[in-house]
């Protein structure tokens, strides 16, 4: 081993394990100082023949950062945790099944219909979806499409995660695009926008499309856990924005008795969702062409289902509504079509159909808004429709819609970088900002197994001699950059592989 010679006290040298263990066996016969064991500053550490450089480790994560990566590091084995604590207690606690149950079945079942309603106790149901989806995804990502990514070349780090993330996508939306053009067809408003509108209030549903809207609320409430616990893309708040209004939307549809329009949003969204995670797998694993390809396919189906379909709903919700659905607030029994059977004592005032679950709201008539909360708090209260519901739901829309057309701006960035020959690369998300530094912990640490490992500082000598930077610019006269900056840099090549000559570590070490 090459020593660096210097009359300062030892210092430790933060180095890998594999790297740790090579230098020891190489100064095991030398005559160099015994190695001493002092806890250093944390530093990357690079030089060349007339170079050195230095670089901090990054600062100590705070709790919460902590508490997020130990959540994203255990998905699996916490969501089947939850799920056998559940089912043995369901197994072995009969009395307990009324309750067990409520979570992996629907619930409100109405035998003379054959239909199901709804009410509080889908919230356990909801609750079971969001750790399936949690432990499916992770477990997916984890053992299927993380080593299929490597079989197809991919090996560091950041590119596997988001091909497995992507894939992950491409699997979903090809079970709820399908599941929804099902439903969509077998349906009285398949190519028919105002029977979306002329069944309400129907109080019940089939078993299939209340397990439909379900599921997808479940999966838009996991997602946007997903991008709170992991780490953050450029469009952070822009994604969080649209899957809160997701998320609003399909539980105020469902509330409010439009599971129907809500089956024809959710299959205009599923379809481009479905496209735009595949051209991004392929764009990972290096098929280019085909990958511009299907990126014109995201691009022709979102401009075709999110700016023209979806208006056209936004335009019938505003247009056709009024003409359409009975004003007023209803309650009443169900018929056995599903729809409730609307009479003339079924339309009240405002103010008797208040929820007596929402105390925090006025009952008198002085609030005539306050009739808006009442399907959400109350599954058996009054369903609602005037000038007011009708701009709460329109409001929403709309909203989506602006997220949707700034989007679609930059597609067309996108678009017109395939044209002229750049390649298709979505600028919407991060999906490309690999650091530099988790790149360079990504090269250094190998396992004996080639799967990557996190490269920790050591706090231990590993043989080499003191290395004294001050005595160093004595001889070299060489000065450091001044020491209010976050690292310290010497001006020449920076190169880790010369680094790891200078110690004799420049050969892989089994």
């Amino acid at each position: 081993m090459a020593a660096v010679a210097s009359s300062a006290r030892p210092t430790a040298v933060p180095l890998p394990p594999h790297l740790k263990r090579a230098a020891s066996r190489k100064s095991s016969g030398s005559n160099n100082a015994a190695a001493t064991t002092r806890p250093t500053p944390a530093y990357n550490m690079q030089s060349s023949s007339n170079a050195v450089h230095l670089r901090r480790k990054r600062k100590q994560d705070t709790p919460m950062k902590q508490f997020t990566r130990w959540l994203v590091n255990n998905q699996t084995g916490l969501s089947a945790n939850l799920f056998a604590l559940l089912f043995l207690a369901h197994m072995f606690f009969p009395r307990l099944r009324v309750h067990t149950s409520k979570f992996f079945t629907l619930s409100y079942y109405n035998p003379a219909t054959g239909q199901y309603n709804l009410g509080p106790d889908d919230v356990p149901f909801v609750f079971f979806l969001v750790v399936l989806f949690t432990g499916l995804r992770a477990s997916t990502m984890d053992y299927v499409l993380a080593p299929f990514a490597r079989s197809q070349g991919l090996y560091k780090k950041k590119p596997i995660t988001r091909f497995s993330e992507q894939a992950w996508l491409v699997i979903v939306y090809t079970v709820f695009y399908p599941l929804g053009m099902y439903l969509y067809y077998h349906s009285s408003y398949f190519f028919n926008m105002k029977n979306l509108w002329t069944h309400w209030p129907g109080r019940e549903m089939s078993g299939l499309l209340k397990a439909y809207i379900l599921v997808q609320l479940a999966f838009w409430l996991q997602q946007i856990i997903v991008i709170n616990i992991e780490e953050r893309r450029k469009d952070h708040w822009q994604m969080l924005t649209h899957h809160f209004i997701t998320v609003s939307l399909i539980t105020a549809s469902y509330r409010y008795r439009h599971t129907p329009v809500a089956n024809v949003i959710l299959i205009l969204m599923d379809i481009s969702d479905f496209f735009l995670p595949l051209a991004k797998c392929q764009k990972y694993l290096g098929y280019t062409t085909i990958c511009d390809v299907t990126f014109g396919a995201f691009m022709l189906s979102w401009f075709v289902c999110r700016h023209i379909f979806f208006t056209m709903i936004c335009y019938s919700v505003w247009a056709q509504t009024p003409n359409i659905m009975p004003e007023g607030c209803f309650r009443g029994g169900v018929a056995g079509s599903g729809s409730v059977a609307v009479g003339a004592d079924e339309i009240s005032s405002l103010a008797p159909t208040i929820s007596s679950l929402a105390p925090f709201l006025s009952e008198t008539t002085s609030n005539k808004l306050a009739f808006l909360i009442e399907p959400l708090v109350d599954s058996e209260g009054a369903v609602c429709y005037n000038y007011a519901v009708k701009w709460a739901f329109l409001a929403m829309l709309l909203f989506l819609e602006l997220i949707i057309i700034v989007w679609f701006f930059m597609i067309v960035q996108v678009a017109i970088r395939v044209v002229t020959g750049g390649g298709a690369d979505d600028t919407r998300s991060d999906d490309e900002g690999d650091e530099e530094e988790e790149d360079e912990e990504d090269d250094i640490a190998d396992d004996r197994n080639g799967e990557k490992v996190d490269a920790a500082p050591l706090e231990e000598e590993v043989g080499v001699e003191a290395i004294d930077l001050k005595g160093w610019e004595r001889r070299t006269g060489v000065k450091r950059q001044a020491s209010t900056t976050t690292s310290v840099s010497l001006p020449g090549h920076s190169d880790r592989k010369e680094l790891l000559g200078r110690i004799g570590c420049e050969k892989q070490v089994d």
